[in-house]
């Protein structure tokens, strides 16, 4: 890889980090924040997310989206497990896309809108090993602990 390409890479990487860092931090500190709104005005399979709506799951739900997004941000911007968190966030923008409906997600999109190039930027970053080019996916793949992880050349480096 030349420097250009990995200049651009870990620049990618980063603002996708504190992207998604931000969108999920400003969830964790707001106390008041909740999922059922979004989760309310679902177009697309509906049922599904109207199940999630259930008193004894939407506070897993909440949960999941405010640690999630603060989670994946820490992982791509420390460059660390960045294939794993990489996939969970594509699925998780995916979860995101589909209640907003199909084919039209928004008043100025047609069948993509940002949630599908996040979901593609996370499933390129995890293809690519991101987490490789100046991050700390190398240092942590040398130690003891992360070769006793299962599966950690696989889904983690």
């Amino acid at each position: 890889m030349t420097t250009f390409q990995k200049c651009s890479l870990f620049l990618l990487r980063i603002t996708a980090g504190w992207m998604f860092f931000y969108a999920g931090i400003t969830k964790v500190l707001d106390p008041q924040w909740s999922a059922v709104f979004y989760l309310k005005g679902a177009k697309l399979f509906p049922s599904f997310y109207a199940w999630l709506l259930q008193p004894d799951i939407l506070p897993m739900i909440n949960m999941v989206n405010k640690w999630g997004l603060t989670l994946l941000g820490v992982s791509l911007v420390f460059g660390i497990f960045v294939r794993f968190s990489s996939v969970l966030g594509a699925i998780l923008m995916l979860l995101y896309y589909f209640p907003l409906g199909f084919p039209y997600p928004n008043a100025h999109a047609y069948i993509v809108d940002e949630h599908i190039i996040y979901a593609a930027v996370l499933l390129f970053l995890a293809a690519i090993k991101a987490g490789r080019v100046w991050g700390l996916e190398n240092w942590c793949s040398g130690l003891p602990v992360c070769s006793k992880i299962p599966g950690y050349r696989a889904w983690l480096g």
